[in-house]
């Protein structure tokens, strides 16, 4: 990396802050009610952007609040968008709706939604409330570059798909954070495929440890790893870890 110095923190599940020059972006902030988060709200500190992949509960999380408490910007499909629009985020003003290839640009970085293999409308407040499911056209990923060089792969909730190497060739990712719970995602040997075609030289895994049902074994996936893409470094992370590049 050439100047800016990232710090990686997964706060659990699928919730990743990267934090630079005392500011940050959140990917899929859930942070109340999430069994493996021990951060709070008023933890986050001078948050920027917060970037939604799609909108199952466990990844709309509590963005809007957020980012009703913050001013940060909520980058999200325009569907997420008219859903925050209802509850206060005004369209194309607290949002910067984007579609597959679209980007968000400042001074220091741009957010560019690339392509997810998941499905997903939004269970929002009225799913909580008595289970209605409103349309969310789907799921996305994220590339985040930093004017300095370094580029993150946020994958969002994704199985593996060979698009990824188009991801490789336009974006060229340093650090990879896929979800690897092998149930709503992929599991090791998918992570491990994911992996040799994206090219990075960190994989962070997520998704994985909240729940009995989607659990991670790391010795599997090293195992993969070793024959599918040797050169990647595997960043074990526990919830409230992070890493620093």
């Amino acid at each position: 990396m050439k100047s800016t110095s990232v710090n990686i923190l997964w706060l659990g599940h699928a919730s990743v802050q990267v934090s630079f020059d005392g500011r940050s972006i959140l990917f899929d902030p859930w942070i109340k009610g999430n069994p493996k988060c021990t951060t709070t709200m008023d933890d986050l500190g001078k948050v920027e952007t917060v970037c939604v992949t799609h909108g199952h509960d466990d990844h709309i999380g509590d963005s809007v609040e957020i980012v009703e408490k913050t001013g940060a910007k909520l980058i999200c499909s325009p569907e997420i968008a008219i859903y925050a629009d209802k509850r206060g985020i005004a369209y194309d003003t607290g949002s910067y709706p984007l579609n597959i290839g679209g980007c968000y640009e400042t001074d220091d970085y741009c957010i560019t939604m690339v392509q997810a293999l998941h499905t997903s409308d939004i269970l929002g407040d009225e799913f909580k409330a008595d289970g209605t499911v409103m349309p969310g056209s789907g799921a996305a990923g994220y590339v985040l570059e930093f004017k300095s060089g370094f580029t993150i792969y946020y994958a969002g909730d994704t199985g593996v798909f060979l698009d990824m190497a188009l991801i490789r060739d336009l974006y060229a990712p340093d650090f990879a954070i896929c979800p690897i719970g092998g149930k709503y995602n992929m599991g090791f040997r998918e992570a491990a495929y994911a992996a040799e075609l994206l090219g990075a030289r960190y994989m962070l895994p997520i998704h994985h440890g909240t729940f009995p049902n989607q659990m991670l074994n790391f010795e599997k996936l090293e195992k993969a790893l070793q024959i599918r893409a040797p050169k990647v470094k595997l960043v074990k992370l526990k919830p409230s870890e992070s890493y620093s590049v």
